[in-house]
């Protein structure tokens, strides 16, 4: 009697997709097994997020982009500090992030968030520059930096589209409100705010072009709010100072600059022009002579 030794292959894609069937399930069984309180977790939330003032000032971004019109538009949301408050919270959720692409001139990272519970998943992607204005490509640190910020918003747009806001939209009024609370002293405050930015590379005359107002007394509790919200938005990747603001100085150079060359241009327009006419004159008189 004769034995065959039969050899089994096993794929390792086939293995991996069995193990991540198998932990996904017992992660569902566990999420229906212990399923989440509302009032708790809205409790967890609030509890985290208005610990004290900095904590709440960091759970919201703040954008000011041109509308259609050229006029200033205020874009408001939640950082990626509030995003993993309400998803520690929230809990039992599948969060996973990871780059996707890398083509030498954008990063793009993905992320996914699954609500275990209600079986709702939701995947992200969000792309980053990684070439400088004049066409070089970053650092190779430099690039890792941007996929982490990229993964990071990511992270925030995942979450964030699988919560109901409906849910959340309470607690993050009350958050807001502790982040703009009167602090005991607003000169300080200015003060602090300005030195950040101006650690940053922005000059104080950027900043208060930036907020439509001429002196620093202007800058109001608002305003101060809305200074750090911008640098949750930067520290995050969400934009750069570069992009968001602009030195008086430049501007008022460029524009001249721009006046001076389209006044030469027309002058030399207005030239080429005379001398086209005068040649004009010139060969028809010219003719004339020739004709007597």
């Amino acid at each position: 009697m004769t034995q065959d030794n039969q050899i089994i292959e096993v794929k390792q894609a086939d293995m991996l997709a069995a193990i991540n069937r198998t932990e996904v399930d017992m992660q569902i069984a566990t999420a229906k097994q212990y399923p989440r309180d509302l009032a708790q977790v809205l409790n967890k939330i609030a509890t985290y997020a208005k610990m004290d003032k900095e904590t709440a000032e960091d759970c919201f971004y703040i954008l000011r982009r041109k509308d259609k019109d050229g006029n200033d538009s205020l874009i408001e949301g939640l950082s990626v500090r509030m995003a993993e408050i309400i998803a520690s919270a929230w809990g039992n959720l599948r969060i996973q992030t990871r780059i996707i692409g890398n083509d030498g001139r954008m990063i793009t990272a993905q992320a996914m968030c699954h609500d275990l519970e209600s079986n709702v998943a939701v995947c992200k992607e969000v792309s980053r520059s990684i070439v400088t204005k004049k066409g070089y490509t970053f650092s190779q640190d430099m690039q890792i930096v941007t996929g982490n910020a990229a993964s990071s918003i990511a992270f925030r747009n995942a979450v964030l589209a699988v919560i109901p806001k409906a849910i959340t939209k309470k607690i993050i009024n009350d958050v807001k409100a502790v982040a703009m609370g009167q602090t005991i002293d607003l000169e300080q405050s200015r003060k602090n705010v300005i030195a950040y930015y101006n650690r940053a590379g922005v000059k104080t005359e950027q900043l208060l072009h930036y907020l439509g107002v001429s002196s620093i007394e202007e800058i109001d509790q608002q305003m101060i709010f809305e200074l750090r919200a911008l640098r949750n938005a930067i520290e995050e990747g969400t934009t750069t100072v570069k992009e968001t603001f602009i030195d008086p100085e430049k501007e008022a150079q460029a524009a001249a600059e721009a006046v001076k060359k389209a006044t030469s241009a027309k002058d030399k327009a207005a030239a080429a022009m005379a001398a086209a006419t005068t040649g004009t004159i010139v060969d028809a008189e010219a003719e004339a002579i020739k004709a007597q």
